[in-house]
């Protein structure tokens, strides 16, 4: 009964503190509460002033929390990055790494069906401002360095081999499929559904990757 006891509470597994905890909720209700600003006046015309007046904070407390009004939506793709990440090691070690990459990318295209209209609003801000959407590049390409390692794995190769460009050109190649999916989608005001657009970008690469052997 001792021993059970010491298992249920594991040293080393150190919970949230009550700040992390606040800070944490705090992030949560100013990100909110800049979406929905940004849905109403759009990107350019909401001001780090009145998302943090709204929030009931000073301007400088707001940066505090973020360093950049392009840094409350821009963190939602670090976060899907990690999501994608944890899907993708989830998939059966047999599938074909391309399809396996499909899979995980559900993580991205299940919520735009069940949240539409939030969805569209993020995907237009980042069409609309050029600053955003560069750095949202750059976040997107991030994801490369957390999926292409077990993409290399999967293909039986080595993580860390800078000779074999298999796993970085499935990994870039389906985020472009992922991006041109979504501007499909954007453009089509969410008429049909980003899996859909998804499975029709892919599709048309997916011969390019049959030839291409599991390594299993």
């Amino acid at each position: 009964m001792a021993e059970t006891s010491r298992t249920s509470s594991p040293r080393g597994s150190a919970q949230p503190s009550l700040r992390e905890r606040t800070r944490a909720a705090m992030r949560a209700e100013v990100s909110e509460i800049a979406f929905r600003l940004f849905a109403e006046q759009g990107f350019d015309n909401t001001t780090v002033e009145q998302i943090a007046a709204e929030a009931g904070l000073s301007r400088t407390t707001f940066f505090r929390y973020f360093g950049t009004k392009e840094e409350v939506v821009l963190e939602k793709f670090g976060e899907l990055g990690h999501e994608v990440a944890a899907a993708l090691a989830a998939r059966p070690a047999g599938e074909r790494p391309w399809d396996s990459l499909r899979h995980a990318f559900d993580v991205v295209a299940r919520p735009q069906a069940d949240e539409s209209e939030q969805s569209l609003s993020l995907m237009r801000l980042l069409s609309d401002a050029c600053a955003l959407m560069t750095r949202q590049w750059e976040k997107t390409q991030g994801w490369q360095s957390i999926l292409v390692p077990e993409i290399s794995s999967r293909l039986g190769g080595n993580s860390e081999s800078a000779d074999d460009p298999r796993a970085r050109a499935l990994v870039a190649s389906a985020i472009a499929c992922l991006d041109a999916a979504a501007d499909a989608w954007t453009a089509g005001g969410g008429a049909t559904p980003l899996s859909v657009l998804l499975d029709r970008a892919m599709g048309a690469l997916s011969q390019l990757s049959e030839e291409i052997p599991t390594g299993r």
